[in-house]
């Protein structure tokens, strides 16, 4: 690795490292995340005759009591959807095929930790929650439409001379739940107002690093016009967004899974979305509110046709559920995410309809990607014998002109303009390896196709694994040290050193950082994903063989000889392009230095 290679390689880890430890968000002061939850089950209980009358007015015959709950459930092989006749409303989900870190079952929604709920005005001026009202079961109905096949089921509340009708069915081997909601023969007693439905979510921990789980969980929202918007991840301070336009899904991600609600015919006409956290609330990592606006037209003429998702953040099945909606599966931004999406994840599903060992994958993945790139290495590291064959005229450049590094820059440009050698070579192809890099840095953490893989001693590719734990905590690092993160920086080191061992050109600091920056990513990575490290030592490992083979296509004596071809051959050439305008630059800021160093005349 020549001076060149380092400098841009130290530069790019120092964006990494700025990236992830500098912009962080700050921790808000203490704020009980609970208060709005308490508030709401507070205001959904059950009321007695007379409060009903004063808070419901003509729906007061329907208000729900305790002798009038009841619960009623959907399910398939996928998921099992408890109701609650309290409201019709859905009260739990449970993820059939799916179990916490801990071994526990999977509950995404549950009674206690969440509310969905739909709330309209009336015509006298009051505020009807459906939670407020009971509604009556029917049995759980078989149906078919044309190749769907399922359960349906029906909630009815007789009100205010007319009826309200819920009605969810639940496809065989779905994750999807379809939702509609009809007013009949109620013109006379609600006012013309969009409905809101409201979903509280307060998120428990589901995977083994609570603050990993915490940082992924966010509100994500599609618009009518193709926008895409969400909450910001990893925040930690209160955030709220207010979007004034149609919305046609909005969806609550928990870190691998996903509770969402899709608009099937108009959209929703406003939304709302926030989020807080209470860093000392150790039952619940952060609150998700999602407040939507539903046209009351289409409830009362049936066209109120939504979806709801409760499923696994899976990018081959999100992409199925509705427009846009697999961008609940982070995958990067920009060009990074355009590498995982049609270059990272067809390669990685294709491998694993063959070999079932995810570990194995990545290994498999490493070397494909190393293959591609090999033509880039490989003129990386011809610049660096370049660079080496060079470094005896380099250095005697430095001893003729040992005080003024003007000199020494400009001499040093005319001899890489001599024998037609480019000091960026060797950084450009390492350049162009970074998006498969960093896309990488996204993918591994946000694949669920890892999410409880074990391979040797990790029993989960998807976090970090802990096999040494430390007595004590240790500042960024915890109180584990991740073995496949410190086999990785051992791996780095050495092929660190041996890089430096072949190239004398490194020297003095930028050698230092060479070993530093290893050391500094065993603190960075310790946390992340096994999947993640273990990529980066097999990688380390396919760059180590590489190298190894490079240079024995790589002769010291032949590029030597191409390099004195080349001095005769551009001994009248005049520099171009990018050297002409360094050489210009170098040249004035030669001559302004000389200018300075002239003694100034003092008049008489």
């Amino acid at each position: 690795m020549d001076r060149n290679s380092a400098t841009g390689a130290f530069l790019i880890a120092a964006v990494l490292l700025v990236y992830l430890f500098f912009f962080k968000p700050t921790p808000p002061a203490e704020k009980p995340a609970a208060t709005a939850a308490k508030a709401a089950a507070a205001a959904s209980a059950p009321l007695d005759s007379a409060a009903a009358a004063r808070k419901l007015g003509a729906f007061a015959a329907a208000a729900a009591t305790d002798t009038t709950i009841s619960q009623a459930q959907l399910q398939n092989d996928n998921l099992t959807v408890t109701f609650s006749s309290k409201g019709g409303r859905v009260q739990a989900v449970r993820l059939n095929k799916y179990k916490t870190f801990f071994g526990q079952p999977l509950d995404l929604l549950d009674a206690r930790s969440s509310s969905l709920d739909v709330s309209f005005r009336t015509l006298d001026g009051k505020t009807v929650k459906l939670s407020d009202l009971s509604f009556q079961p029917s049995a759980a109905q078989a149906f078919t439409e044309g190749e769907k096949q399922g359960q349906r089921l029906t909630f009815t509340a007789q009100v205010a001379g007319g009826q309200i009708e819920q009605v969810y069915s639940l496809p065989q081997d779905s994750y999807e739940v379809g939702y509609d909601l009809r007013f009949v023969n109620l013109q006379n007693a609600v006012a013309q107002q969009p409905l809101t439905f409201t979903f509280l979510d307060k998120v428990r921990q589901t995977e083994q690093d609570a603050k990993q789980n915490r940082n992924h969980t966010t509100i994500n929202h599609y618009l009518a016009t193709d926008d895409h918007g969400a909450l910001t991840e990893a925040s930690e301070s209160p955030e709220e967004l207010v979007v004034n336009e149609p919305v046609k899904w909005a969806a609550h991600k928990h870190d691998f899974f996903v509770a969402g609600l899709i608009a099937d015919g108009t959209p929703f006409t406003t939304g709302k979305f926030a989020s807080t956290v209470n860093l000392a609330d150790s039952t619940y990592l952060k609150t998700l509110t999602s407040t939507l606006t539903l046209p009351i037209a289409d409830v009362q003429n049936g066209k109120a046709h939504f979806r709801y998702f409760f499923g696994p953040n899976s990018f081959s099945l999100l992409k199925e559920v509705a427009p846009s909606f697999d961008r609940n599966v982070y995958l990067g931004w920009g060009l990074f995410r355009w590498v995982n999406r049609f270059v990272v994840l067809p390669v990685f599903h294709l491998l694993e309809q063959f070999i079932s060992s995810y570990g194995i994958i990545i290994a498999i993945l490493v070397v494909l990607i190393k293959l591609v790139t090999w033509p880039l290495t490989y003129k990386t590291y011809e610049s660096q014998a370049r660079m080496k064959v060079l470094k005896p005229e380099i250095d005697e450049i430095k001893e003729k002109y040992p005080e003024d590094q003007m000199k020494q820059q400009s001499e040093t440009m005319k001899l890489y303009q001599s024998v037609g050698v480019s000091p960026l070579s060797g950084c450009v192809p390492m350049l162009l390896t970074i998006p498969i890099l960093f896309a990488m840095f996204q993918f591994f953490p946000n694949a669920i196709e890892l999410r409880q893989q074990p391979f040797l001693w990790a029993r989960d590719l998807s976090t970090y694994d802990d096999l040494i734990k430390l007595p004590f905590e240790v500042p960024f690092l915890g109180t584990h040290l991740s073995l496949f993160t410190l086999l990785m920086t051992i791996s780095t080191l050495a092929m660190t050193y041996q890089s430096n061992q072949t190239n004398t050109a490194m020297q003095g600091p930028m050698k230092f950082y060479s070993y530093l920056m290893p050391v500094i990513f065993l603190f960075v990575l310790n946390s992340f994903s096994a999947g993640l490290t273990w990529y980066y030592l097999v990688s380390n490992v396919v760059t180590l063989a590489q190298q190894a083979i490079t240079r024995r296509f790589v002769d010291d004596k032949k590029i030597r000889a191409q390099l004195e071809a080349n001095k005769t051959k551009n001994k009248d050439k005049k520099p171009g392009g990018f050297q002409a305008r360094l050489a210009e630059a170098m040249k004035s800021a030669q001559e302004k230095e000389s200018e300075a160093k002239k003694p100034t005349r003092r008049g008489k």
